[in-house]
């Protein structure tokens, strides 16, 4: 394609008048403006980062105005800024969310590698010989020591939004994807403080009530944060498999982008859980349906579990 320096001429005479949207969780921006007193619509949208190793190597040394949000455990979150020659570096608003995991572990790196995806069929017998017990190790491991720092209040405090004490209490606080400033990218989670709720799996008909109750405070907590928005602009959903054993549901803005966090086989509406809890006998919990998600094949229960049933079910076929 070639070049056309007309073209571009026109770009630096935009002059902007108003803000028509903003989109794909704050990444692109629709402006309204004029170019020669004629009505003109701009539309940007971040580029890809550029992949090659030259660029790689220098990126994290390049940015500017490096501001830490959070620190807990091994987990680390930022706002920064892209370098820019022709803009000094204070003069640069944070365009760049960094998440930074350090000391990272083997299951992390195979968690956000490129890898295959699977679909699987947990039965109630497959999670409580094969899964649970994977879990359990997962916990004793001290996997999810980083939740407990905050539960007992030793880190993120200040993060805190809202916090219910007791046994059958929980607390709100970001989400660290969340560039905390976007409004409709909203991402917030609802930590419970009880251990013994480990998973969606560990939800019985008798959590019916309480989890009601966790819904209406947690949409307290975030609309009297955000008072802007209305009950109706939030999601609540619970993943499975999550990415930490310790029972937590994701709030969301309706208008954040559906990505992986929110996808079909990975997020499970709460409403839909607590109406499927009510029909079950008493005694009965989600422990005994059997459910169907996605599943990474560099994961630990795809090697462990699903990949040598899979081998097994083929071989007996």
């Amino acid at each position: 394609m070639s070049r056309d320096p007309a073209a571009e001429a026109l770009v630096p005479k935009f002059q902007f008048e108003k803000l028509l949207n903003q989109d794909q969780a704050g990444r692109r921006v629709v402006l309204l403006g004029s170019i020669d007193d004629v009505p003109a619509l701009l539309i940007a949208e971040r580029a890809p980062f550029a992949a090659d190793p030259e660029h790689l190597s220098s990126f994290a040394s390049s940015l500017a105005n490096v501001t830490n949000l959070g620190n807990n455990d091994i987990y680390k979150w930022y706002l920064a800024s892209s370098s820019s020659a022709s803009a000094s570096a204070d003069s640069q608003p944070p365009d760049l969310k960094i998440n930074l995991f350090h000391p990272c572990t083997p299951q992390l790196i195979a968690k956000y590698s490129r890898q295959g995806i699977r679909v699987v069929t947990e039965t109630p017998t497959v999670y409580a010989e094969h899964v649970r017990p994977y879990v359990l190790r997962k916990q004793a491991e001290g996997r999810v020591n980083w939740v407990f720092n905050i539960l007992e209040g030793r880190t993120e405090q200040e993060d805190v939004m809202y916090r219910e004490h007791g046994p059958e209490g929980f607390l709100v606080l970001p989400d660290l994807n969340w560039d905390r400033k976007t409004v409709t990218a909203l991402h917030l989670l609802g930590i419970v403080e009880r251990r013994d709720l480990l998973s969606l799996r560990d939800l019985k008909k008798e959590h019916v009530d309480w989890l009601r109750h966790v819904k209406r405070k947690l949409v307290d907590a975030t609309l009297g944060m955000y008072p802007k928005l209305e009950w109706d602009q939030l999601k609540f959903y619970v993943h499975y498999q999550p990415t930490y054993y310790h029972l937590h549901i994701h709030i969301v803005h309706v208008e954040l982008e559906a990505g992986a966090t929110q996808a079909v086989g990975k997020a499970i509406s709460l409403d839909n859980i607590i109406s499927q809890l009510e029909t079950m006998p008493d005694g009965k919990g989600m422990a005994d349906v059997e459910l169907t998600y996605t599943i990474g094949e560099a994961s630990e229960l795809w090697i462990e579990v699903f990949e040598p049933r899979r081998k097994e079910l083929r071989d007996n076929a």
